[in-house]
């Protein structure tokens, strides 16, 4: 029964290894195009092998017959087993050294003698052992060495009873790693090994036991799988990112970069360093001046190292990197708007100049002002502009704002200045006029018809209470003329008609005699001409060739009825008019 069972056992270790080999060899060719190595593969902290084993023996032993008996003493040797099976459990400290328990059985078919040729084939080989194993992975090929004690169970080639005996063990083989459940099976291509043991079967009996002492020697060369657990994967690299904040700034305004590192070994010292225009630290946490920085884009690099001090970054996966950009921008020039209160003026007065400035960036500003003509006076947002000297028309006036960065703006402006106002000169206005022609016997008198014009001459006054009058008498050649005869009186026609006239605004319309003058004039007539002289006016420059009456010569007539005698010594009272 354990003949067939071994049998059994053995053909389907067969099987699996005739069936692992193409998916193996193509696992290799995949590996190989895909440039995998060792480190993507880490070796196992458990391998748990299962295999065919085949055993070699190689000793004898010697027997008596019958047993216990003094006789006849027969030599025997041992026999190989082609059925057999190894397990074994390995657990490594690292990567490379671990500890292995293993156990093999192989069994011959006791019963082959009984009731056949004798002696026949009885021997048979089970036991364990307990080492060291030592391994060193390469990629997917894992080659190894082993030494193991411990005990073995042998029974003897001529129906010896199986006895116990110490084992050495001493051998190695390859195991070939597959991908099949992620890299755990593997496929022990061989393992061959010495085996020594040392049995002592006593001295035999009476009752059939056969005796006898054996150092058998033993090649056994097995094959099987192995099952992987567990991982000495090496520690994740360590990683680093890098950000930046604020990522676009102005000239001179700072830019912090951070250093976000990841699977650092806590129990390893970690050291930083910086590089880039303007960056320096050895924090995870770097300040970078931007204050020399041209606009454009700038780059920072940083790095961080983990290893025992002195010694960071000298394996793999104990540096990383990072880099992070920020940008700098140009400052953006001021603007500026100008304006003047107010914007027209006489010469010699001023006005406020107001400039209102923004910086886009919140830069201190200042202001300067230039003006095109007379003066201009400030340096804040506010100036005073003063007209003096300066000529009429307008006046460009231009307001300038400057930043801390010398950026400048400039607006525009302007003041008028008018021309001053010059009053025009006034000059003697002509009224009108009226006749004396019609009163033959009273030549001089203001008649009914020449109120009209009058009282016109007075309204006109009364309008213009600055403005004075003058009426200008005048005379025919022949009243000119001088009286013939000793007693003859000469008249003054052209003066009484002007006196006259004079007398008809004071005492009929109540015009006061300072503001009526009384000329005469070089015209040939009996009429009187009225004249409007406005505060300002000369009559004299106006009207030329007059000649004032002396008022003390020449009296008023006093306006009566014709026929009534005229009172030269007392001044009548207001006669009607007629």
């Amino acid at each position: 029964m354990k003949t067939r069972v071994m049998k059994t056992v053995s053909r389907v270790l067969a099987l699996v290894f005739a069936a692992s080999m193409p998916v193996a060899l193509a696992a290799q060719v995949t590996a190989t195009s895909t440039g995998k190595t060792a480190t993507d593969y880490p070796p196992s902290k458990w391998d748990e092998f299962m295999g065919y084993s085949y055993i070699a023996p190689k000793g004898t032993i010697n027997t008596y017959i019958p047993p216990g008996v003094p006789g006849v003493a027969i030599s025997s040797g041992y026999r190989a087993v082609n059925a057999g099976e190894v397990i074994s459990i390995a657990r490594f400290f690292n990567e490379y050294v671990g500890a292995q328990i293993e156990g093999d059985i192989h069994v011959q078919n006791e019963s082959a003698g009984v009731g056949g040729t004798w002696p026949g084939p009885a021997d048979d080989f089970a036991g364990g052992s307990a080492g060291l194993i030592v391994r060193d992975p390469v990629g997917h090929i894992v080659p190894f060495v082993h030494a193991l004690a411990g005990a073995e169970r042998v029974g003897g080639p001529v129906f010896q009873a199986d006895k116990w005996g110490p084992v050495l063990t001493v051998g190695g083989g390859l195991d070939y790693r597959t991908p099949l459940f992620h890299h755990s099976l593997s496929i022990r291509l061989f393992q061959a090994d010495f085996q020594y043991t040392h049995e002592d079967y006593g001295s035999g009996d009476s009752l059939g036991h056969y005796g006898g002492r054996a150092n058998v020697n033993m090649a056994r060369l097995s094959a099987g799988l192995v099952f992987g657990t567990g991982s000495f994967a090496p520690p994740p690299p360590v990683t680093l990112a890098c950000s930046v904040n604020p990522s676009s700034v102005f000239p001179g305004d700072p830019v912090t970069v951070t250093a976000t590192v990841g699977d650092l070994d806590p129990k390893l010292n970690a050291i930083y360093s910086w590089s880039g225009s303007g960056a320096t630290g050895a924090a995870t946490t770097v300040t970078v001046a931007t204050g020399s920085l041209a606009a454009g884009t700038y780059t920072v690099q940083g790095e961080v190292k983990e290893g025992k001090p002195g010694k960071e970054g000298l394996r793999p996966g104990q540096t990383a990197d990072c880099t992070a950009s920020f940008t700098v921008k140009a400052y953006e020039p001021p603007t500026v708007s100008c304006s003047a209160s107010p914007s027209t003026i006489k010469p010699g007065e001023s006005s406020t100049i107001t400039s209102i400035g923004m910086s886009p960036q919140n830069r201190p500003l200042t202001y300067s002002y230039s003006a095109s003509a007379g003066s201009i006076s400030g340096s804040g947002s506010s100036a005073a502009y003063s007209s003096a000297g300066a000529p009429t028309g307008v006046v460009g006036i231009t307001c300038t704002v400057s930043d801390d960065k010398s950026q400048t703006a400039t607006a525009n402006t302007s003041v008028t200045i008018t021309a001053p106002y010059v009053a025009p000169i006034p000059h003697t206005q002509a009224l009108c006029s009226i006749t004396f022609d019609k009163d033959k016997k009273r030549p001089t008198r203001v008649d009914n018809e020449a109120k009209a014009c009058l009282d016109q001459v007075a309204l006109d006054l009364q309008n213009q209470a600055d403005a004075k009058a003058v009426v200008v008498g005048e005379s025919t050649g022949a009243e000119k003329e001088p009286k013939k005869g000793k007693h003859a009186k000469q008249v003054d026609f052209a003066g009484e008609r002007a006196v006259n006239t004079k007398e008809y605004l004071v005492t009929e319309k109540g015009i006061d005699a300072s503001r009526v003058s009384v000329t005469t004039g070089s015209t040939d007539g009996e009429t009187v001409e009225d004249y409007l002289v406005p505060s300002g006016a000369t009559f004299s420059a106006d009207v030329t060739g007059t000649t004032p009456v002396d008022e003390t010569m020449v009296k008023p007539e006093v306006r009566k009825p014709l026929g009534a005698k005229p009172a030269h010594h007392k001044k009548p009272a207001a006669a009607p008019a007629q």
